[in-house]
Order: C-alpha cells, then structure tokens, then sequence
C-alpha cells in the first residue's frame, strides 16, 4: 500500500519546525534535557492564568445535562455572544453572534476560510516570511500561495502587492504579530494595503478578500497597540485562538470573526458553517467553548515574554547578529552570514535547536523561538557566539 504523491512530496519538504523539535527529542535523551538548547517550537512556556483552572473546574462540576453534546456547528450560541460583545467593545463596532464561528484553533480556523472561498487554481498572496503551514493549508483546497517579499524591516509594501495580484488572485493573507519576525503592522501600512486591495476590486468587479491571521494579538511589547483592521477594510475575515495568550495551544479552540458589513455575508457564514461540518471538525470542543468564554479579558503575563526577547536579542545583538527588534509574538529571526541551513546546522552541533529562515519563505534568516525557560536562553549565549564568530 501507498501513499498518495501530494503527501509523498510534502512529507519531503515537511516543516523544518516539526523536524527540529524532533531531533530536540533525540537529542535530550543523548546529551540529557539540560544539555540541549531547543528554541525550534512555538510552544508557549508559561502557564494558563490562574483563573482558568477556577473556571474548568466550575465547568466539570456543572452537572447541567447536555453539557458535552453537539451544538450548531458555529458554536454555543451562548459563547457566540459572549465574544460578539467582547470584539464590540474592543474595536467600538457593532459585532453579533451571527458574525462568530467557534473552530478548532487558528489553522483548523484557516482551513475553514479557504474551503470555503477557494476553487481550484485561485491565488492567495502570501506575505514572506510566512508561517510555513499555510502552504499546506492552501494545498488542502487546491489554491495556488502566491509568495511576495517584504521591506527590509518586515514591513508591508503596497507595490509589491499590487503588482502580484492577477485575475486569479482571490485573498491576501496577512498574520501580525508576526510569525516568525515579531513583526506589528502599522496602521498606515494596513491602510496602504486596503488602499491597494479597493483599486482591484474595483478593477476586478469583485471583493478580494484579507484574511488576517491573529493569534499572537495580545502578545506585544513597548506599549504597541496592534491598530484596527476592523475600521480600514470591510472585506475581512479574522482568525485567531486562545493557543498564545492563554497557553492553550493542546486545547485547539479559536475563532473566526467576520466583518458585519462584508459582501454577501449571510452566504459566507452558511457556507463556513457547512465546511466547520464537513472538514470533520464538526463544531470546536465543547468543554473549551464554555471555558474560553469566561476569558476573554485574561491573558498571560505578556511581560516575562519581553524579558526574554529583551535577553536574547540583547545578547545576539552584542555579539554581531543583524535582528530586526520584533514588536510582539515570540520569535527572533535574525540574519545568517551564510547559508542558513548550514548556519542552523552549526548551531545544532552546540546542541542549539532552531529552525532555517527557507521554512518560512526567508532565506539567509533563522528562527527562535523563545518561548522557553530563561535557563536555556542563558546557556545558550556561548553557544551562539561561538557559531556566529566561526562565520563571521
């Protein structure tokens, strides 16, 4: 028995980010856990906040009958609302239940979006560098990634994107903070983008959609407050989840949020709905929905992350790495002085796991990831500069 040749092809060129975090594994248990410097997984290191065990639990304890059954396939009406007043409140519009679909994280999220947008062939401009599982995502419902740069600091360029987008072109996905660069998007840049997308509309005689990636929403620094996308673009569809600013990310429980006022929306919601369904995710976990609902002012504490970039970027930059100082999310993504999977390589011999730039659409970069103990930054430090001086 075989398996299929799209799988074949993409086992081959599989995340560098799952094939790192696994030679963490081996390598742990070769040169033991405190002998291994693993930065190659976004996998949040706090803790959930205190309150939501308080809530689990009060959730467990509710002997309520039909608790842990179906639901409509967008959600609890109930958690619907919840959220729908909580964005109304945090963007001053006018958001109802009717607006929310409860998924089963951010990338069960995405996939929802694009089964329900995307024909075979259309195009989605993809912003480099990327999260490198939306090439799969787009994949799994045959539309085209159409990958374009940035500017040199990470930041939007309208022309480059404009000049991308063709007849076929049917979204633009954008994810800030981003992964892998930290990166915050400027209000002027969103609106520049905006500006961009009305004019081929306009042109094509159809909405091109934006489809804005957000899970690291409440993890930024230095007083950045991530503008709203809600007041420039009417043709928007947000996904995002509790896996970051809650340390929830096992749990698989987000949501997508749809603009009140976006073309043909009563079609767009029935149709994500149906592809919540048929995807087999049939409805987001039950037991998360409810817990979720009861905290959407919580987060974690944001500031022992920006500690830790603080170190880490401080040092890297002592030592002679080119970073670009991000603004949120978790991740460095400094520049390599050579090829950057024989940088990565050279680390990996110091028992320092990350993850090359090429995984993300960024050659001569790599990825850290410090979501991790302030031990394993600080062991780190001579293994670093020792790599960096060999090549530089």
């Amino acid at each position: 028995m075989t398996i299929s040749r799209t799988i074949k092809k993409h086992l081959v060129t599989s995340s560098w980010i799952r094939k790192m975090f696994e030679e963490g594994k081996k390598r742990k248990e070769q040169f033991g856990p405190d002998n291994v410097f693993d930065f190659s997984l976004g996998n949040p290191c706090l803790e959930p906040p205190a309150r939501f065990n308080e809530v689990v639990h009060a959730l467990i304890d509710d002997k309520t009958p039909g608790q842990h059954g179906y639901m409509p396939n967008a959600g609890f009406e109930t958690v619907r609302q919840k959220i729908a007043a909580y964005l109304s409140n945090l963007y001053a519009k006018n958001f109802t239940a009717s607006d929310i679909i409860m998924t089963v994280g951010a990338g069960g999220a995405l996939n929802v979006v694009f089964k329900t947008f995307f024909d075979h062939d259309d195009e989605v401009i993809l912003l480099s560098p990327y999260f490198t599982e939306y090439d799969f995502y787009l994949d799994n419902h045959m539309a085209i990634p159409v990958v374009v740069g940035t500017k040199p600091d990470f930041g939007l360029d309208p022309e480059i994107i404009s000049n991308a987008i063709t007849d076929r072109t049917r979204a633009v996905l954008i994810n800030s903070p981003n992964n892998p660069t930290g990166r915050v998007y400027t209000e002027k840049e969103l609106i520049e983008l905006a500006d961009v997308l009305m004019y081929h509309s306009n042109r094509l005689g159809r909405p091109i959609l934006l489809i804005s990636d957000e899970p690291y929403r409440k993890i930024v620094y230095d007083g950045i407050i991530p503008p709203d996308i809600f007041d420039i673009y009417q043709e928007l569809i947000v996904v995002t989840s509790f896996s970051k600013d809650l340390s929830l990310a096992g749990e698989r429980i987000g949501y997508i949020a749809v603009h009140h006022d976006i073309t043909d929306k009563d079609e767009i919601m029935a149709g994500m709905i149906f592809s919540n369904r048929v995807l087999g995710y049939v409805n987001a976990p039950a037991l998360m929905q409810r817990a979720v609902s009861y905290l959407l002012d919580e987060t974690v504490d944001v500031s022992i992350y920006q500690r830790k970039r603080d170190l880490l970027y401080n040092s890297l930059v002592s030592f002679g790495y080119e970073i670009v100082r991000p603004q949120g999310a978790f991740y460095l993504f400094p520049k390599t002085p050579v090829d950057d999977v024989e940088f990565v390589n050279a680390l990996r011999n110091e028992n320092i796991l990350t993850v090359p730039g090429s995984g993300f659409g960024g050659p001569m970069y790599f990825r850290i990831a410090y979501c991790v103990p302030d031990r394993t930054i600080e062991m780190s430090l001579p293994g670093f500069e020792r790599v960096f001086n060999r090549y530089a």
